[in-house]
């Protein structure tokens, strides 16, 4: 298991402490990690995603003004 140091400014120290009185800190620190981690990877999955459907959208038809007008016509009284 690896040994990390990181320099944090004290009241969010003292503010960690206070809140996770009790607990083991270690196991809390990397449960933070671990979210940070998944948190990053969807925000790189859903990038991926939009610049997919957004690259796809000049490929599709586009549909006129008065094309989009005349659907919504068809079969009104």
């Amino acid at each position: 298991m690896a040994t990390m140091n990181f320099s944090i400014p004290d009241d969010l120290r003292n503010a960690f402490n206070r809140e996770f009185s009790g607990q083991n800190k270690s196991a809390v620190i990397v449960r933070l990690m671990q979210q940070a981690i998944a948190e990053a990877d969807q925000q790189r999955r859903r990038q991926a995603a939009f610049a997919q459907l957004t690259a796809a959208r000049a490929e599709r038809p586009a549909l006129t003004g008065a094309a989009a007008r005349a659907s919504r016509e068809v079969g009104r009284p």
